[in-house]
């Protein structure tokens, strides 16, 4: 879109219309709601069919989105990235062939593997040589993320070569401890002096991978995943052991023509991302787009540059430091959620593709128990957002009446649980579906 027509048009869509009986509605269900009182919420609803705002609620201040910042990543993927992932960049030089990491998170993914990598490196007669050391500005961590996370299933280091999604997958059979992959059985040692000694724990030391157990029984069914402590030696490890072939590490500058391997289709990784909220796809899809884009990982300047084309024309300034929403540095308003619904609909013009990638409600994702659909069908497709005191909630409704609307719902600064915050911006959106 031409940058000065995309303002005009931000700028016109600001002034507020509607039918006033239907907003004063909607405004009194927000004024009165007991649950709402008692902290900081925006709200924006927005006509996608009039092109013209409805209603805003402290629209215009500041909230910490959560996991709402991934509709940022799903947008600057769709303008940065093609129809499938490049895999891995490669070049054939005599008996070997050498290849680079591209960011890509599906190698051995459990979800989204396609097996194109494995097949492609196990199939060759060259030798393997994998280019670690690559040159990059990139931090294992974003800035703002909890260290005291480091060993959580959701917070996996950000690295040039993911594999098998960057965490180790423990599990139980007969009682009877499962690691995979299995080389990292060998860093697995017990420890009596892990807290709750009469339930089962593991815990990973911070600069390596032992991870420590006590000696209590493993429950039946048992799974938890922790993220590894990522260097190039361990990945050629883990190769060898899954192509059962040698691979070796080397330094070698990355020649200005290379050969892509593509991999899975990104508009399944982007719907994996926005459904299950995976912050390790966010993180990784970012360091694609700037790799694909620049020719290096650089996400900082990727999150300047999609300000600069697109973000700077919102009405309201946004500030973001990660594609996962992990960091509590990021400061978005609900009017700027909507203006970037705007532009991913815009992206993905057809709705049947553009809700591909959002939750529906009731049916799947992190909102399959939040709504009810309407005789088994979904009105509302949306991303959520949770992390500590903040419940957010921004995506698209279909109201009874036909009128397809988009919304933003920030919700910061509440005490205990998220689960009434969340009930009742459910119970508000399904009022708006019946009443607007």
């Amino acid at each position: 879109m031409n940058k000065f027509l995309f303002s005009v048009l931000v700028l016109f869509f600001c002034v507020y219309h509607g039918k006033s009986q239907d907003i004063n509605l909607i405004q009194k269900e927000l004024d009165q709601s007991p649950i709402l009182k008692n902290h900081f919420f925006g709200f924006s609803l927005y006509d996608v069919d009039q092109n013209q705002f409805l209603m805003g609620s402290h629209e215009d201040k500041y909230f910490t989105p959560a996991s709402n910042t991934k509709i940022f990543t799903l947008f600057t993927a769709l303008k940065n990235i093609g129809d499938s992932i490049p895999a891995i960049y490669y070049i054939e030089k005599g008996d070997s062939l050498l290849f680079w990491g591209t960011g890509d998170p599906t190698f051995l993914h459990s979800k989204l593997d396609s097996g194109k990598v494995y097949n492609f490196l196990r199939a060759t007669d060259r030798k393997l040589f994998y280019v670690g050391g690559t040159v990059t500005e990139e931090p294992f961590y974003r800035q703002g993320w909890a260290m005291e996370d480091y060993e959580e299933y959701y917070q996996p280091e950000i690295t040039p070569f993911p594999i098998y999604g960057n965490v180790v997958t423990f599990g139980s059979i007969r009682n009877r401890l499962t690691v995979f992959p299995v080389r990292f059985q060998f860093g697995v040692a017990t420890d009596e002096t892990i807290a709750e000694p009469n339930r089962f724990r593991i815990h990973r030391k911070l600069e390596e991978n032992t991870f420590l157990i006590n000696s209590a029984r493993i429950p039946n069914n048992y799974v938890n995943q922790k993220p590894f402590k990522y260097s190039d030696e361990l990945i050629i490890q883990l190769l060898q052991d899954t192509l059962q072939k040698p691979v070796e590490l080397i330094q070698y500058p990355k020649p200005a023509e290379v050969d892509t391997l593509f991999s899975v289709a990104t508009k399944d990784v982007l719907r994996e991302m926005m459904l299950v909220s995976d912050n390790f796809l966010a993180e990784q899809l970012m360091m694609v787009a700037a790799m694909d884009r620049y020719g290096e990982f650089n996400t900082a300047r990727l999150r300047k540059d999609m300000e600069a084309s697109y973000y700077a024309y919102f009405t309201d300034k946004i500030d973001l430091y990660d594609g996962s929403g992990l960091s509590p540095y990021n400061k978005v308003t609900a009017r700027s959620l909507v203006e970037l619904l705007l532009l991913v609909a815009q992206e993905v013009p057809k709705v049947e593709e553009l809700r591909y990638l959002f939750a529906a409600g009731g049916l799947e994702g992190t909102l399959k128990t939040t709504y009810r659909p309407d005789g088994g069908s979904p009105f509302i497709w949306a991303k959520t957002g949770t992390i500590k005191s903040v419940y957010c909630q921004s995506g698209y409704i279909q109201t009874r009446s036909g009128r397809n609307l988009a919304f933003s719902f920030l919700n910061n600064n509440f005490i205990g649980s998220a689960t009434p915050v969340r009930k009742e911006v459910s119970r508000i959106m399904t009022f708006i579906r019946e009443n607007y």
